[in-house]
C-alpha cells in the first residue's frame, strides 16, 4: 500500500508551471514555482517542519510543549500541521492587518491566535514580535522558533527548494525572483543555485514601506523608509538574520495595487489561485524582464508562496478592491 504516515510527508516537490498569458510581450521563459501545492498551502511548510525537527534534536522542544510564534499566517499553518503530527500545542501572534481568513484557518487547525496592532514599532510591547517573546517567557515548556533569526529557515530551502528548482530546470535557470520577508526562502534557494551557477541573478521583491531595498543599496537602515503597507507576507521593518544580502543581487519595489491587480490576473488568466505577494513577485519579474531586455535564452523562476484562500475577503472581493482604489 502507498500512503503517507502524516500530511507533513507531502511537503515539497511542488511543480514549475509556465506562465503563458500575463507574459505577453516578454521574451524569456517565466516559470512559477507553485508552493501552494504544499499541504499547508504555502512555502512556509518547508521551514516550519525543519525548525521543529531541529529544535527537537537540540533538546529545546520537549514532549507536550507549546510552540509560540509571531507569523503573518503561513508559517503558523506549517507549524500547526507539524504540531498535530507530533503532539504539541500552538499559540500564534499576528498583526491585525492580516486577513481574517488566515486567523480562521489557524484556529481551525487547533491553534490559539493572539491579534496584535500593526502600527507599532517592532520593540513596542504590543507588537506581535514582542508578544510572542513575552508569552514564551511566561509559559512553561514553550518554544519560540523565531523564524526571522532561526537559521533552520534558510537551511530548509537550501536542502529542498533550491535543489528542486535546479533539477526541474535542468540547470537552465538564469534568474530567480521572489518576495522577501523573513529572508529564509530567498537566502536558501539563492545560495544553492549560485553554488551551481555563480552567474545566476537573484532579484528580491520588496514593498513600499519596507527597509530592504535601501539597505541593500546603501547599507543604511533608514527608519524613514518604514510606513504602513497593505501587502501581506513580504517586506520588513527589521533586518532578519535570515536575509543574506550578499546572495541577493538587487531589490525591486512593487506597489500594493500592482501586486493586487496581478494576483487577480494570475487567477483569471493562468488558473493560478494565489495569494497577494505572488502577484507582487510576478509583477516584479515582468518589470525586471522588460527593463533589462532579457532574451529567449533566459529562464526566470518566480516563487509563488501561497494560496488565494488566504485572501478571499480582500484581493478576491470586488468591494474591498474598489474601496482601496485598486479597481474601478
Amino acid at each position: 500500500m502507498k500512503y503517507l504516515n502524516h500530511i507533513t510527508e507531502a511537503i515539497g516537490n511542488t511543480p514549475l508551471v509556465k506562465l503563458n498569458n500575463v507574459t505577453k510581450g516578454i521574451k524569456p521563459t517565466i516559470l512559477a514555482k507553485v508552493e501552494y501545492l504544499n499541504p499547508g498551502n504555502s512555502v512556509k511548510d518547508r521551514m516550519a517542519v525543519k525548525m521543529i525537527e531541529d529544535a527537537e534534536k537540540a533538546g529545546v522542544l520537549k514532549p507536550g510543549g507549546t510552540i509560540i510564534e509571531g507569523t503573518s499566517g503561513n508559517t503558523g499553518m506549517g507549524l500547526a500541521l507539524a504540531a498535530i503530527a507530533k503532539g504539541y500545542k500552538c499559540i500564534f501572534t499576528l498583526a491585525d492587518k492580516q486577513s481574517k481568513e488566515k486567523m480562521d484557518i489557524l484556529r481551525a487547525v487547533g491553534a490559539e491566535v493572539v491579534v496584535c496592532p500593526t502600527n507599532v514599532s517592532p520593540d513596542h510591547p504590543d507588537s506581535y514580535y514582542s508578544v510572542a517573546k513575552r508569552l514564551n517567557e511566561e509559559i512553561p515548556n514553550s518554544f519560540y522558533p523565531n523564524q526571522y533569526d532561526n537559521m533552520s529557515n534558510w537551511a530548509a530551502h537550501y536542502e529542498s527548494t533550491g535543489p528542486e528548482i535546479w533539477e526541474q530546470t535542468e540547470g537552465k535557470v538564469t534568474h530567480f525572483i521572489t518576495g522577501v520577508g523573513t529572508g529564509g526562502t530567498v537566502t536558501g534557494i539563492s545560495r544553492y543555485l549560485k553554488e551551481q551557477n555563480p552567474e545566476l541573478i537573484t532579484v528580491g521583491i520588496d514593498t513600499y514601506g519596507s527597509v530592504f531595498k535601501k539597505y541593500k543599496e546603501t547599507g543604511i537602515f533608514d527608519e524613514n523608509e518604514i510606513y504602513s503597507y497593505a501587502t501581506e507576507g513580504i517586506g520588513e521593518d527589521i533586518l532578519p538574520k535570515n536575509v543574506d544580502f550578499d546572495v541577493i543581487d538587487l531589490f525591486l519595489k512593487v506597489t500594493d495595487k500592482d501586486g493586487a491587480v496581478m494576483t487577480r490576473r494570475l487567477a483569471k488568466e493562468e488558473g493560478l489561485f494565489v495569494g497577494w505577494s505572488c502577484g507582487t513577485a510576478v509583477h516584479g519579474a515582468l518589470e525586471y524582464a522588460r527593463e533589462n531586455n532579457l532574451t529567449e535564452d533566459d529562464v526566470i523562476v518566480v516563487l509563488l508562496p501561497d494560496h488565494g484562500t488566504r485572501y478571499l475577503g480582500k484581493i478576491y472581493n470586488d468591494d474591498w478592491m474598489r474601496a482601496q482604489g485598486y479597481i474601478d
